[in-house]
């Protein structure tokens, strides 16, 4: 919780009294590899901070898992959509490894952002980050080569191939197992 703390204050100088609150509500949950924190017609009501551990995201298209992210320590990860629609979700959300994530739920998010409007600053800028994130993305994937996807995955998520198995790295980067070996071959 300290790193979950610490992330928060470098955002913004929050008082003693939010800090508080987020370690009175914040749940600590040690979650397995392959355990699912959202399926498929789930609502999404919570939002987590990884301590430790590897998270993708995931939707099936035509029986085919397609992979759209992966989170890593000091992430924050929640089913947007879901989670601030109140409606059930399309995406999967499965830990890759063992690991440790603070959860707040829908409800105690909305009581800290109306009893600490500070807290409103630290979400939007969040918020921002993510969406920033989440366009790179999607550019990435309609406009850079194979090669530039890859490496820049490597930039982001450094020991994901060790990390993380090739079909899933494969999946997010559009590519083929197949492919991503030849790519992975030529770099080394």
């Amino acid at each position: 919780m300290d790193r979950l703390l610490a992330l928060v204050r470098s955002i913004y100088p929050v008082s003693d009294a939010l800090c508080d609150a987020l370690t009175k509500q914040l749940k600590r949950e040690v979650v397995k590899k392959k355990q699912w924190l959202l399926q498929p017609g789930e609502v999404s009501n919570k939002i987590y901070f990884i301590e430790t551990g590897l998270v993708r995201g995931f939707y099936l298209q035509q029986g085919q898992e397609k992979t759209v992210w992966f989170m890593k320590e000091n992430d924050f990860l929640i089913s947007i959509a879901s989670f601030y629609a109140r409606k059930p979700s399309d995406e999967y959300i499965e830990m890759l490894e063992d690991g440790v994530v603070w959860s707040l739920t829908h409800g105690q998010l909305k009581i800290l952002y109306r009893e600490h409007i500070e807290f409103n600053y630290v979400s939007r800028v969040l918020t921002e980050q993510y969406y920033a994130l989440s366009e790179q993305r999607a550019y990435r994937l309609r406009m850079q080569s194979a090669q530039e996807r890859y490496r820049q995955l490597l930039d982001d998520v450094p020991d994901i191939i060790a990390r993380a198995p090739l079909k899933h790295i494969a999946s997010f980067l559009g590519l083929t197992p197949e492919t991503v070996s030849r790519i992975r071959a030529k770099r080394q």
